[in-house]
C-alpha cells in the first residue's frame, strides 16, 4: 500500500513535472492530434510527449483514440476526470503569470510569450 503524507504529493505525482500541466492546458480547448500537441509545447520531443500522454492516460486524466485509418491518425482528449484538474491549471497558470510579473519589477530580463 502507498502512503502519501500529504494529498499535494498525489496531485503532484498525476500533473507533476515539466509538460503534464501544460497537456492538460491544450486539451482543455479539445481534441488534440499528436502534431498539434507537440506544436503547442515548443521544445517536447515526440517520444516524451507520448510518454507524458500515456502516463496522463493510465491515470486517467486523458482518453486516446486511434483510427485504422492511412495515414495514422490519433486524438487525445481529457475524460471527465481530466476536466477536473483544469481548476488546479488554471490556478497554476494565474499564479505563473503574476510571478512573471512580480520578476519584471525586480529588474529580471523575462516575458510572457504571447500564445494569442
Amino acid at each position: 500500500m502507498k502512503t502519501y503524507n500529504q494529498g499535494i504529493e498525489a496531485t503532484l505525482e498525476i500533473i507533476g513535472g515539466k509538460w503534464k500541466a501544460l497537456l492538460i492546458c491544450l486539451l482543455m480547448t479539445g481534441v488534440k492530434r499528436t502534431g498539434e500537441l507537440r506544436r503547442g509545447i515548443p521544445g517536447i520531443s515526440e517520444k516524451v510527449l507520448i510518454q507524458q500522454l500515456r502516463e496522463l492516460e493510465q491515470d486517467g486524466l486523458v482518453e486516446r483514440k486511434a483510427y485504422e485509418q492511412m495515414p495514422p491518425r490519433v486524438e487525445y482528449r481529457l475524460t471527465e476526470y481530466g476536466v477536473t484538474a483544469n481548476r488546479i491549471v488554471e490556478v497554476m497558470c494565474a499564479w505563473g503569470t503574476d510571478n512573471i510579473r512580480m520578476r519584471q519589477l525586480r529588474g529580471e530580463d523575462i516575458e510572457l510569450a504571447d500564445t494569442d
